[in-house]
């Protein structure tokens, strides 16, 4: 039996616990993050591999990161907005308009916004173009959420970015009524560090909605619209049409609109904006498209009809139909940007293109981070992403068993996120992140137990005991009985367990 960590050794476990529980003074989603660190590198000698930062390994810069993250988790959560770009348009005045310098990308959407920001963002840059991209929320560490040429800004960096506006931001402050919020302040981090970089293109995700999101400041020269569905509808609207209105706001006058899938009424608010403003608009289905797809070897080839002709033979090493879909989408906004279709008829070279998509990754979407028994990390947390995640698990693994841990947040539609899981999940344990965000466990249970019944749901409040429990579950079977293990339900959820397990 594999546990994290053996029964025989003190369990380095307990300092997570301790860490988190001696940080009362900060955000719980910044205490954790050190501790997940800590603790990681306690078991493994390092941080996760690929292109997820840990904590810095030199103590000052490390001390110096923790006083930017208290300073930033002061202000304002994510969570709690004021409908407005006031204040980020006075930061943008008081700096000189830094996100003019360079043209943007901007994208908007329900699901997979930071996939197709991460395949436009390799595209570009396999294009030799030197790109900033903007994403949240973030998988382990705040600096993720800045990037440049395709990597995380370093710790110093970050630090010395905050620090250079850090007097703009107190400006700015003194003259609003509320203070510039922690998503506000990091936007315009973004736009500065762009302009200082400088990068040819900046690649920008919003936070939530379109008209009133911090990062609306930009005129995209492409506006992306991923697919739009049901969430955060007590500030975006009930329905598809009503949130597709508050997200349309990204499509400024004469610019290319890239349009993913959508329901009828989304798609139709989203066309009568783009008619307002004299874009143009390149919808999927339509002008570009997934021609063909079939899995491969730890993802995908794919056929993909862009607005300058198809592009054969492209090897996406990600899993899942909406991957696919979500290559497209990024495919032709890179050729919009570039003018393919309207200003030159000749396709994207197709050996650059194929290179590029094959070095894409996406931390935390169906990434496996472990073997025997195979363990998966997905950020889905809303029904939509959950059922595209179980579409995909169906299809890209051979699981006999699968056991689901699952902690969400509670401002979700949890219970549809557990019945999208149900066909796929043979048991499921309810679990709970550190965010203050998070769904209490029992409440969480309680939802459980009416989808899945009494006898397939175990509780463990505590993350590492349910990593412990599903991977025992999943062992029960023996080593080659095809077993695995799903983390799913919030993307703080799949950041603590990616530091908890590392990756491989």
């Amino acid at each position: 039996m594999s546990e994290i960590p053996g029964n025989d050794q003190p369990d380095p476990l307990d300092p997570f616990e301790e860490i988190i529980a001696a940080e009362t003074d900060r955000d719980p989603d910044l205490a954790v993050i050190e501790a997940g660190s800590r603790t990681l590198r306690t078991q493994s000698g390092g941080a996760p591999e690929g292109d997820v930062p840990g904590r810095p390994e030199d103590p000052e810069v490390d001390r110096a990161l923790r006083e930017v993250e208290t300073e930033l988790a002061a202000r304002w959560g994510e969570t709690k907005l004021e409908p407005s770009v006031s204040r980020i348009a006075a930061l943008m005045d008081v700096l000189g308009e830094p996100q003019r310098s360079y043209p943007s990308i901007h994208i908007t959407g329900t699901n997979g916004k930071t996939s197709t920001a991460r395949m436009i963002e390799a595209l570009l840059g396999a294009f030799e173009l030197r790109t900033g991209r903007y994403t949240s929320p973030h998988v382990q560490s705040i600096t993720e959420r800045i990037s440049l040429d395709g990597a995380p800004v370093s710790a110093e960096r970050f630090i010395e970015t905050y620090q250079d506006i850090k007097p703009y931001i107190e400006m700015v402050d003194a003259q609003q009524e509320y203070r510039l919020s922690f998503f506000e302040v990091l936007t315009g981090m973004a736009y500065a560090a762009f302009a200082d970089a400088p990068v040819d293109v900046a690649v920008v995700e919003v936070g939530m909605g379109g008209s009133w999101d911090a990062t609306n400041v930009i005129d995209g020269d492409v506006a992306v619209v991923t697919p739009i569905d049901l969430d955060h509808t007590d500030r975006l609207g009930e329905t598809p049409a009503a949130i597709a209105a508050e997200k349309s706001g990204i499509i400024k006058q004469d610019a290319t609109v890239i349009l993913a899938q959508q329901p009828v009424d989304a798609a139709q608010v989203l066309l009568k904006k783009a008619v307002e403003v004299d874009a143009t608009v390149a919808r999927e289905g339509l002008e570009f498209g997934v021609v063909a797809r079939q899995v491969a070897v730890g993802g995908q080839l794919l056929t993909l009809r862009g607005l300058g002709g198809e592009y054969p033979e492209v090897y996406l090493p990600l899993h899942g139909a909406h991957q696919a879909h979500n290559a497209a989408v990024a495919l032709a906004a890179v050729e919009a940007f570039f003018g393919v279709g309207a200003l030159r008829a000749e396709p994207l070279d197709i050996d650059t293109v194929r290179k590029a998509f094959a070095a894409v990754t996406s931390p935390g979407r169906l990434e496996v981070v472990r073997r025997s028994p195979t363990v998966v990390l997905d950020a889905a947390h809303n029904p939509a992403g959950a059922e595209a995640t179980a579409e995909a698990v169906r299809e890209a693994f051979d699981f006999t068993r699968l056991i689901g841990v699952v902690g969400a947040s509670g401002d979700k539609n949890v219970r549809g996120l557990l019945e999208a899981f149900e066909p796929i999940f043979a048991e499921v344990v309810v679990t709970q992140n550190s965010s203050h965000r998070a769904m209490d466990t029992d409440e969480l249970a309680a939802l459980a137990v009416e989808v899945f019944g009494e006898e397939r749901v175990q509780v463990e409040p505590r993350l590492p005991d349910a990593l412990e429990a599903a991977i025992t579950l999943a062992e029960e079977e023996g080593e080659f009985a095809g077993s695995g293990v799903l983390v799913t339900g919030s993307v703080i959820t799949v950041g603590e367990a990616r530091l908890l397990l590392g990756k491989g």
